[in-house]
């Protein structure tokens, strides 16, 4: 019997802390809550956490740079809280690595779904198999590893990614050539169609490309086609 999912949720209102606490223990999920990020450490050291609902607004250390914080020793994913009209942070907090966000106020149903498909993304890349002939592509050098879910450079150094990140360049790979629009992109990576103003697809592509593009303001692994979407130019091989 598969283990219920532990999440952690950060948020210093306790009204809505003890509103998404409850209805996600309701909904047969393990729950530790904080009212911010001075005990984090400790709670990840000493708890299997599956995903942490982060509020952006929080008193001391705010969720911005606790996020930066967690993205610098742990891929646990993140789905961060918003204010309606911090639409500057929501994009920052996807630049820090938040898998996802949520604005307020927001039905407890609709974070629950969320929750729900980063899970089962993140599940299905452990647990299923491969349907390619290999799990383990190359292109210009690099090597991206679909089980272990790691990239490595021409010279064999990992490179770090959120799984956001390897979730959108494994989805790259395997269709190389090809236009994909935003929508698609998003529903083959997050399992979700775009609402006004989604810029989650940018913001990601625009992190891949510091990470693998030799110069990010003139890419030539991920080309924007315009009012298209993104291609990946390269040849893709079996390792």
């Amino acid at each position: 019997m598969n283990k219920p999912p532990h999440i952690l949720v950060i948020e210093d209102d306790r009204d809505i802390s003890t509103l998404i606490s409850r209805y996600l223990r309701a909904n047969d999920c393990r729950v530790t809550s904080l009212v911010d990020g001075r005990d984090l450490d400790r709670t990840l050291r000493d708890n299997r956490i599956s995903l942490v609902v982060l509020d952006l607004m929080l008193p001391g250390e705010d969720g911005l740079t606790i996020c930066k914080r967690l993205r610098a020793h742990s891929q646990v994913p993140v789905i961060m809280l918003t204010a309606k009209g911090d639409d500057v942070d929501r994009i920052i907090g996807l630049e820090m690595g938040a898998d996802d966000y949520l604005v307020k106020p927001f039905n407890p149903r609709e974070l629950l779904a969320r929750i729900r498909a980063v899970l089962r993304r993140v599940a299905a890349a452990a647990t299923n198999p491969i349907t390619n002939t290999s799990t383990t592509l190359t292109f210009t050098g690099w090597r991206i590893d679909l089980l272990r879910r790691e990239l490595h450079n021409a010279e064999g150094a990992r490179v770090m990614l959120t799984d956001a990140e390897f979730s959108l360049l494994q989805a790259l790979c395997e269709r190389p050539g090809r236009v994909l629009s935003r929508d698609q992109l998003l529903d083959v990576t997050q399992g979700r169609s775009a609402g006004e103003f989604e810029r989650s697809i940018d913001i990601l592509i625009s992190r891949l490309r510091r990470k693998i593009e030799a110069d990010p303001r003139n890419p030539a692994v991920i080309k924007t086609v315009r009012s298209g979407g993104y291609m990946f130019a390269p040849s893709v091989e079996p390792a």
